[in-house]
């Protein structure tokens, strides 16, 4: 297994929108366990495979207090959602920013497990939030786009100027 890089917003690689999994084969499944890796050690509770650049529908979470629950969702597609629920978000992609975003409370979510097979998730609270954030990077979306232009102005400054100050 290896730490993968994780790209970093503004980059527009994040922009892009990833092509469904056509076969779930040993290099997917290498990749799930690549994607936990580098989440668990960065750490994450989720992590999208558009955000260490592979353009693929893959997301892996681990909302659980004991980080030994881990899902691998390939192709997720929301079925169903409802309620509303404001939860603080951060983002491996946007390090140190965390802000206030409005999502579903309540999700159901299809996908195809590590072995092909079609399965269903129903989630509320963090995972529900945590779905819905990785599935936005597989379409394009950064949850600060969710946020005010002045705030998304804000958090653009923020990041270039930690970048200048760690090169």
């Amino acid at each position: 297994m290896s730490l993968l890089p994780i790209l970093r917003f503004p980059d527009p690689r994040l922009k892009k929108v990833a092509a469904r999994v056509n076969q779930v084969d040993d290099g997917i499944r290498r990749l799930a366990r690549d994607m936990a890796e580098t989440m668990y050690e960065a750490p994450g509770i989720g992590l999208a495979a558009t955000q260490v650049d592979i353009h693929l529908q893959l997301i892996v979470i681990d909302a659980s207090e004991t980080r030994d629950q881990l899902l691998a969702l390939i192709n997720p597609e929301i079925m169903e959602q409802s309620g509303l629920q404001v939860c603080e978000e951060g983002c491996l992609s946007v390090p140190g920013i965390y802000d206030k975003v409005e999502r579903a409370e309540h999700v159901v979510v299809r996908f195809q497990d590590l072995e092909g097979k079609e399965q269903t998730v129903e989630a509320i609270g963090l995972l529900a939030v945590c779905l819905q954030h990785e599935i936005d990077h597989l379409q394009g979306r950064v949850f600060v786009e969710h946020l005010s232009q002045m705030k998304q102005l804000r958090i653009r400054n923020k990041l270039a100027k930690q970048a200048r100050i760690t090169a």
